[in-house]
């Protein structure tokens, strides 16, 4: 009920009231004129007036309650929804923004010399892998590889050809990118004995961007455990 309806009854009641009490005042001035059915009469509408009147004060105290009750499961399931998104943020199930470094890594175009074998000019699962560990080590929050964002259990791994990253095939150039602070993330890519130094040996082309705003996607593969389960807190792990 809203409070400008509880408000009109109550105001309601105040003016019944004020009738009945003046019509009572007038007709005990003048005790000749009153019949005693009257006078009962009178006095039953007033304990029916009263009793209504308690009854919508209980009403009142009732839905203040409810109401009470209803801002603090509004307020709950807000916080609520605030915690699951972050969850989510962390665990790589919602899109995220951010500053940070975008690495494009492309097989190396200098011609092969005689004897040598192909693969060492060609980015493999094994280069990205490391470049992306490199990133993890720089306090990269985030990070997606040909638009597939990294979760706790996806893998990057060769078939044939290509690359799979989370069951999905891609392949070169390899775009990599990683939301965090981007000088941070430059630096431990550029640091001597890296990855990057190791590819640029053998002509394999890597580009850093640093930009002040981009944005990843969500992880869209499936997720399911089937021996990992929660671990009650009033349990040991065995």
């Amino acid at each position: 009920m809203k409070k400008e309806s509880i408000m009109s009854i109550a105001l309601i009641c105040v003016v019944l009231g004020f009738m009945l009490a003046v019509q009572f005042k007038t007709t005990a001035a003048n005790p000749k004129t009153l019949s005693m059915e009257r006078v009962q009469d009178m006095v039953e509408q007033l304990d029916t007036v009263t009793q209504k009147n308690e009854e919508l004060a209980d009403e009142v105290v009732s839905l203040r309650q409810k109401l009470a009750q209803a801002g603090d499961y509004s307020q709950a399931m807000e916080a609520l929804g605030q915690e699951l998104k972050r969850v989510n943020m962390l665990s790589g199930l919602e899109p995220v923004k951010g500053p940070g470094l975008i690495v494009t890594l492309t097989d190396s175009t200098q011609p092969l010399q005689p004897g040598e074998n192909p693969n060492l000019y060609t980015v493999h699962d094994e280069d990205i892998l490391k470049v992306v560990n490199e990133l993890r080590a720089g306090g990269a929050e985030a990070i997606a590889v040909n638009e597939q964002r990294l979760i706790a259990t996806s893998e990057i791994r060769c078939a044939g050809p290509t690359v799979l990253v989370n069951t999905n095939r891609i392949a070169p150039p390899f775009v990599i990118k990683a939301i965090g602070n981007p000088e941070t993330l430059e630096a431990s890519l550029r640091m001597r004995g890296g990855h990057l130094e190791i590819l640029d040996y053998w002509g394999v082309k890597s580009q850093l961007k640093k930009v002040e705003m981009m944005e990843l996607p969500a992880y869209k593969g499936a997720l399911k455990f089937q021996f990992a389960e929660p671990v009650n807190s009033n349990e040991k792990a065995e």
